[in-house]
């Protein structure tokens, strides 16, 4: 990009993610150039996944604390959500989001099939999710799910009727991004 010069970055955090001040010349449409400073957060890559059963007509979602939701509205801390999570080094997005589903909720897939590669939120955070689909049975669970304790994660798994899920949508129970792609996905695409 030929809009871009002069680019220097200061680590501010490096705690959980990586949080920089990105200091860079921009060149406008009109052609001027002009000094601009930004804020970037570095968690790496994510992936997530809807596991729907056409058989049953339903959908298995999980249900965690999120900080950041319930620090900018303390109603929205409990968050309702498809299985998710960080990709881990040298690991690729299918393979780290069939380990997640065995982790999270306990369900042992083969393959996921990838639909959509998105920017969740662009202007601050660096992150691409990886968002997946495939069918599940009730032979499939291994266990019950929950998380990694090392981790520190505590997530309940639930499996909701694909009816319920949409309507969740519509009642704000569900204000997770990645999961109203899914689930939206899934109704365009006629899955149940």
């Amino acid at each position: 990009m030929n809009k871009l010069k002069n680019i220097t970055y200061n680590t501010l955090s490096s705690e959980w993610a990586t949080l920089s001040r990105i200091d860079y010349d921009f060149q406008f449409n009109d052609g001027t150039w002009k000094r601009l400073s930004r804020e970037s957060y570095d968690r790496g890559n994510g992936t997530s996944i809807l596991l729907y059963n056409k058989e049953k007509g339903t959908v298995i979602l999980t249900k965690q604390f999120r900080m950041p939701a319930y620090v900018n509205d303390k109603n929205d801390g409990m968050s309702i959500e498809v299985c998710a999570g960080a990709i881990d080094k040298d690991e690729q997005p299918e393979a780290s989001i069939i380990r997640e589903v065995e982790e999270e909720i306990g369900y042992r897939i083969d393959k996921a099939i990838k639909v959509l590669e998105s920017y969740m939120s662009p202007g601050a955070v660096t992150e691409k999710m990886y968002l997946f689909i495939a069918e599940y049975s009730d032979d499939m669970k291994v266990n019950n799910g929950g998380g990694v304790e090392s981790e520190n994660e505590d997530i309940e798994v639930l499996e909701v009727s694909f009816e319920k899920a949409i309507n969740m949508i519509n009642d704000y129970e569900i204000i997770d991004a990645k999961t109203i792609i899914l689930l939206q996905y899934a109704q365009i695409n006629n899955l149940l």
